[in-house]
């Protein structure tokens, strides 16, 4: 099997690119943000056979939607968001739209509808980064204390920075790829990706310390091994879990994305890459590291 650790500076080579990517794409056109953050309405349709979305559009002019954008919805729906509006506007549109789909000879129907103004949608961004940040900082502290009696060779709080870097890892690179499907394809980012990012961060963490649960055991069997063979051996005894439970799944996820709504496709997809970097993390960056900073404490 290959030597995880011994190995550690090609795995950190390919981390190090992913996140360069990641960051740049983030700042070079940042996320397109839906109206669950920026405010507006989106209303969801499907018709029995879709109609020429041009015509549709130009319907609507008469109502004068700042920002409308219609795009499609699975085979036969579509969803239009423009800016935040009343009610009356809204069952306005609906008359508009069931005149068209009438003139078409083809059935129409209402599925969703939503409406949320710029200042909820501001503080539900903001509240959003903030559950992240303390996501973070809680799960990097509850790891520094669960590993408190940990002292040697490695101090415990040691084991929560290198947990925090991994899972500032298995955020931004899917971030970075939704940057970039926002730039070229359009896909906004709402309340379900930072669900997403929830999930991805509970899911990596869980990999992690069954990792470094394993070295702690580890350190008090085999206390007459050096702590770099001794993090190969617990790597090598943890990664057939870690590689069956993500698979497991990413196999689910997968059968989501390819089976589900059209409506959950890209939230499993954040997960999905997430998961595949978390675990990633898990195995080839995190215990590594700690590795890696031994020997930087040892030559000091």
């Amino acid at each position: 099997m290959l030597n995880i650790v011994e190995n550690r500076k090609i795995f950190y080579a390919i981390s190090v690119i992913f996140i360069a990517i990641s960051i740049i794409a983030l700042a070079l056109w940042g996320l397109q943000f839906g109206i669950d953050f920026k405010g507006g309405s989106i209303l969801e349709i499907n018709y029995s056979a879709l109609p020429d979305l041009n015509s549709v559009s130009d319907s609507l002019k008469p109502l004068k939607l700042n920002d409308l954008k219609i795009s499609l919805l699975g085979s036969n729906g579509a969803v239009l968001r423009f800016r935040e509006t009343d009610e009356a506007t809204h069952q306005n549109i609906i008359k508009i739209l069931s005149a068209e789909a009438e003139k078409n000879k083809i059935q129409f129907e209402e599925r969703r509808f939503s409406s949320i103004g710029p200042t909820i949608g501001a503080e539900l961004k903001q509240k959003s980064i903030k559950a992240i940040i303390i996501v973070l900082l809680g799960i990097s502290l509850y790891i520094a204390w669960a590993f408190r009696k940990v002292s040697s060779p490695i101090s415990s709080w040691r084991y929560g920075v290198v947990t925090l870097i991994a899972l500032f890892h298995d955020l931004i690179i899917p971030i970075g790829l939704f940057a970039y499907l926002g730039r070229f394809y359009g896909i906004e980012v709402g309340a379900n990706f930072i669900v997403a990012l929830l999930v991805i961060l509970g899911f990596s963490v869980h990999d992690t310390i069954v990792v470094f649960d394993r070295i702690r055991e580890n350190l008090k069997r085999y206390n007459q091994l050096s702590f770099m063979p001794l993090v190969s051996q617990s790597i090598r005894e943890t990664i057939i879990r870690s590689l069956n439970t993500s698979l497991t799944v990413l196999l689910t996820l997968a059968a989501l994305y390819v089976f589900g709504g059209e409506s959950l496709k890209y939230f499993v997809l954040a997960l999905m890459v997430g998961i595949f970097s978390g675990t990633y993390s898990s195995i080839f960056i995190a215990a590594p590291l700690l590795v890696t900073w031994f020997n930087i404490l040892k030559k000091n």
